[in-house]
């Protein structure tokens, strides 16, 4: 009988290697280093973002982790990606950062000196078997890392093997609410590279869209359509960048009454409305956030344009109250006057005072963007929620109306639509620019857009 429990118990079902298998797997291997002169992206700017981040911590050890590997089934891994703050230092963003830990060291009068604990690429010398053996880190199994020299050029930090990183002692952003704070805020305000970023993600999802339209003879004859829009949208964001931002909501008729609607197994019906929320992330992994309400049919009903047209001022109050100086709070309140009005216009509220309207709209109209795609969540409230504009700062705007299908409150032809429109916008010296404009907004565009997509790709 064969003796299984060694292997067993490795977690692996592997073959048993021979010792003259490992001396075999061992040698003849050819030099391939990575290109002479890589360098992340980001390289240019890490260095000043240490530095802020440096300044606000004098003298202490700062540790900045990259994440672990979870689980999904059994010897299958989630897709890892690399912690934003991480990747904000490093402009490190693969998927081989796994376990990778950035150190700021205190210097005394210098500052910190950065230091990043990496576990590099896998040794193919005698009596070593990672590279071919082991499943999660092995070069064979998920791709080559650099060596250490390879990191030190892609970064322009000192690398060090991560067995060497010594002593957790220090503030760790995965546990230091301080630290994650300031992490936070020290990202609420973009460089010039970082808009640069998210203006490619935000083109990337406006192409997505029209993917979208494009498939939506396709979609309609499916019976899970909206799971359709979903993967079509999902292969422009995985061809053109690292992937999706977030999960990708492709809810129609009555789904697009639950706020983060990502089931997506419905069928599309012409007679109903769309509501597409979803942004492509960049390999940097700063992402796009958009919504656009759709008429399936290409044509809004008259219904449909009523409800459609009240978000659509709701959004143009908020975006015309964007500047900087202003309450960050003070788009979502502008939005949210023009849809109290308007529901009271219709009858469903007596009046538009108080807060009577939020049974139909539920949440805030909009959030910080970057790298997260509700970025610098961990910023105290007196420098985000209950702060001010500043240039350079990029949010979305996204006023919404969640006509729920059993609302008993509401006339029956309103009943089971849901409507949002969100865009992306940076703040400007004197106002914002709207980074989503190649995306129509009003009804005669959209019907126009639509029109035109779905003409060439008949």
């Amino acid at each position: 009988m064969t003796d299984t429990s060694s292997r067993l118990n490795t977690g692996s079902h592997d073959l048993p290697v021979s010792a003259e298998l490992s001396r075999f797997m061992a040698g003849n291997w050819a030099p391939s280093p990575l290109p002479a002169g890589s360098r992340v992206t980001a390289y240019e700017v890490t260095p000043a973002r240490r530095a802020r981040l440096s300044a606000r911590f004098p003298g202490e050890r700062l540790i900045i982790p990259a994440g672990e590997l979870r689980v999904r089934s059994n010897d299958c891994d989630f897709r890892f990606r690399p912690h934003s703050a991480y990747a904000w230092l490093t402009g490190l963003t693969g998927e081989d950062q796994v376990g990778h830990v950035l150190v700021l060291e205190p210097a005394g009068a210098h500052g910190h000196e950065a230091v990043l604990y990496l576990r590099p690429r896998s040794d193919r010398s005698d009596g070593t078997e990672e590279f071919y053996r082991d499943r999660r880190y092995g070069e064979f199994w998920v791709g080559r890392r650099p060596d250490l020299a390879e990191a030190e050029r892609l970064t322009g930090l000192r690398c060090a093997h991560l067995d060497a990183i010594g002593s957790p002692t220090g503030r760790n952003a995965a546990t230091d609410t301080e630290l994650a704070a300031a992490l936070s805020e020290l990202r609420l305000v973009k460089d010039a590279w970082e808009v640069d970023q998210l203006q490619l993600a935000v083109d990337h999802t406006a192409a997505g869209f029209e993917d979208v339209v494009r498939a939506l003879p396709a979609a309609l004859a499916h019976p899970r359509g909206e799971r359709w829009i979903e993967g079509v949208f999902n292969l422009r964001a995985r061809a053109e960048g690292n992937g999706l931002g977030y999960e990708t909501i492709a809810a129609s008729g009555a789904h697009a009454c639950v706020l983060h609607w990502i089931r997506n197994d419905g069928r599309l019906d012409r007679d109903e409305l769309l509501l597409l929320d979803a942004g492509v992330e960049t390999d940097s992994l700063y992402t796009a956030d958009i919504t656009r309400t759709l008429p399936l049919s290409g044509r809004f009903s008259p219904v449909q344009k009523q409800v459609y047209e009240l978000v659509l001022a709701a959004q143009e109050a908020g975006i015309a109250a964007l500047r900087p100086g202003a309450s960050f709070r003070d788009f979502h309140r502008a939005g949210m006057r023009v849809i109290a009005e308007g529901l009271a216009e219709w009858g469903v509220l007596k009046d538009a005072d108080g807060d009577l309207h939020r049974r139909y709209t539920l949440c805030s109209s909009g959030h910080m963007l970057g790298l997260d795609v509700h970025d610098c969540a961990q910023a105290r409230a007196g420098t985000y929620l209950d702060g001010v504009l500043e240039e350079g700062q990029v949010l979305t705007v996204e006023p919404g109306l969640y006509l729920q299908p059993d609302d008993e409150t509401l006339p029956a032809e309103l009943r089971g639509m849901g409507v949002r429109i969100e865009d992306d916008l940076v703040i400007t010296s004197d106002g914002a620019r709207l980074m989503s404009g190649a995306l129509p907004r009003t009804v005669s565009g959209i019907e126009e857009w639509m029109g035109t997509l779905l003409d060439s790709a008949s």
